[in-house]
This record gives C-alpha cells, sequence and structure tokens, in this order.
C-alpha cells in the first residue's frame, strides 16, 4: 500500500522505520509536527520523525494546523491507501480523515479502552497497572474511541519509568503497526469496536500533577515518581526552591519519619511519607544537573528534623 506515515517525537521512529523496512510498503511521505524551538539557544530543530524521514529521502509534510488547505491539497495529491499514525500531537480533521481509503490507523500505547488520551503510559506506572500493551486503531473523531485492529500486551515492571515502558512499547508496537498494515492490504484484519467498559482516561501530566504528595503512601509516592520520569519529572519543594527528584526507592522497613521529614547519612537519604520511608537515590536542584542524593545532602547540610514539600 501506499502509506502517509504521521509521527512526531523519538518514540515513533521505530515505527517509520519497520514500514521503510518491511518491504511491502511504500511510506511515501511523512506528516510531522512543525520545528520547534529547543536548547538553550531556542533554535528551531526538526522533530526526530522529519530528521529520520530526510535521512530516508521522504517527503516531509510540517502543516501548522492538519486542516491548512495546501496540506490536504498536497495529501491528496499523493491520494495514499492508508495512513499510520504514532504520536502525531495534533488533533485530524475529519477533511484529513476522509483523504485515504483505509483511514489513518493509530498505534496507542495502552490496551484499548483502557487509558484513551495523550498519556497512556505515564497514567499506567502512576496507577500500578501491572500489564499494559499497544492497539492499533482506526481512528474516529472521538478521543481514541475507534474500533481495534490489533493489540499486544506487556508486562510493567517494578522498577519501569515511563520511559523504559515506552520504549518497549515503542519497539513492540512498531512490528504491531507493521503487520496491521499488512493484514488490511490483505484483507484479512477487521476492526472490532471496543468494549463499553473498561473506559478509562489519560490526560496529559501537568507540571503540578507530577508534585509529590508527601503524606501519601510510599508506594504511590515511588509511582509518581517513576511515572513522571523522564517528563515533567517529579518534584517536591526544599527551602523554597524546586527539586526534581529523578530515581527513589521504598524503604519498607523504616516507618519512624513524617511524612516529607528527611533524613540524611553518609550514604543514603530517606523522606518520611504516609506510610513507609522513601530513599533519594538521584536528584537535581533547581539550576543544577542531576546529581546522587548523597552528594546532594552533603552539600546543603540537612538539619535533624528539615522537611522537603514545603
Amino acid at each position: 500500500m501506499k502509506l502517509v506515515f504521521a509521527g512526531t517525537p523519538e518514540v515513533a521512529v521505530p515505527a517509520l522505520d519497520a514500514l521503510i523496512a518491511s518491504g511491502r510498503h511504500e511510506v511515501a511521505a511523512v506528516v510531522t509536527r512543525p520545528d520547534a524551538p529547543a536548547g538553550r539557544g531556542r533554535r528551531l530543530v526538526a522533530s526526530p520523525v522529519a530528521e529520520r524521514a530526510e535521512e530516508a529521502g521522504i517527503e516531509v509534510l510540517k502543516p501548522a494546523r492538519p486542516r491548512d488547505e495546501d496540506f490536504l491539497a498536497r495529501l491528496r495529491e499523493i491520494a495514499p491507501d492508508c495512513c499510520p499514525v504514532v504520536a502525531y500531537g495534533a488533533l485530524l480533521p475529519k477533511t484529513a480523515l476522509d483523504v485515504p481509503a483505509h483511514g489513518w490507523v493509530n498505534l496507542h500505547f495502552s490496551l484499548l479502552p483502557a487509558w484513551r488520551g495523550a498519556a497512556p503510559v505515564q497514567h499506567a506506572v502512576m496507577a500500578g497497572d501491572e500489564v499494559t500493551g499497544a492497539s492499533t486503531f482506526l481512528i474516529e473523531e472521538g478521543l481514541d474511541s475507534g474500533p481495534v485492529y490489533g493489540v499486544l500486551t506487556e508486562e510493567v515492571r517494578p522498577t519501569d519509568t515511563s520511559g523504559d515502558l515506552l520504549t518497549r512499547l515503542a519497539f513492540a508496537g512498531a512490528g504491531l503497526l507493521a503487520a496491521t498494515m499488512d493484514g488490511i492490504e490483505d484483507g484479512t484484519l477487521h476492526a472490532v469496536p471496543q468494549p463499553a467498559e473498561g473506559i478509562t482516561l489519560a490526560p496529559k501530566i501537568t507540571v503540578e500533577d507530577a508534585q509529590v504528595q508527601w503524606s501519601a503512601p510510599a508506594l504511590r509516592v515511588d509511582r509518581v515518581v517513576r511515572g513522571c520520569t523522564p517528563a515533567p519529572g517529579a518534584w517536591t519543594l526544599f527551602r523554597g526552591e524546586r527539586l526534581k527528584l529523578i530515581q527513589a526507592v521504598p524503604v519498607l522497613a523504616r516507618t519512624d519519619l513524617a511524612p516529607g521529614e528527611l533524613s540524611a547519612a553518609k550514604n543514603n537519604v530517606h523522606v518520611g511519607t504516609g506510610s513507609h520511608a522513601i530513599e533519594l537515590l538521584w536528584v537535581q536542584p533547581q539550576g543544577k544537573k542531576p546529581m546522587r542524593a548523597a552528594d546532594w545532602a552533603r552539600g546543603v547540610r540537612i538539619v535533624a528534623g528539615e522537611l522537603v514539600g514545603i
């Protein structure tokens, strides 16, 4: 089939690579978000998908909005049979959805109808799910509500960050998306409506959502830290400044600290929660580079009974 692939971040690149390498399909063009400012100089940088497409000699379309008439006209000119999508980052209007004969097929990183929305992997980690996965489905105008072509499952490991889990799903999901394109072309794969039960929503995680609440149980704090890593980054306040929490583990044997109370020894830093303590392993003080929590604690000279979160 002739395909137009839509995607933007690094997590979409494995799927693009799988379609290019399939040998069965022609990736005629790529649709991605416009170049965005990045780095200290805030210079405009192309998306990872755009860079990969340019390396492969594939036409790149960067509409400011996918309803722009110039973009729609070019899409109609290309006349794709299907448009596979991975983390494109913009809502597709019906005028675009109607162009390809087989529609737009999204690779979504959850077992639909669970975790519909922008941040399914983060929500799965933060909710303590033991199993998640990926789904390919036909995009409709509703939020991730279209009929499903295929699924795969993936264990959520006890130490997984959302970044760890998303990386595994990106590579496993690339094969699922390629197989879905094959099945659509063969006529052997048909989308099945999602069940009406089990719908959960996964809106974007905000910086405010990533603030650790030390009155919560240690396992909840652990999930927030892992779920918000690498982005937006879990954080707390220390002496009025933001302290990013990069890595932490529950210390189930310690229950003598009040919520938010710090305890620093030579080689470890513990914080009290609503249940057990949490050991901070890596932190990033405001305006500084990531560092081991024990090194940070020595530098700031924590006072006995001092609190974080205030």
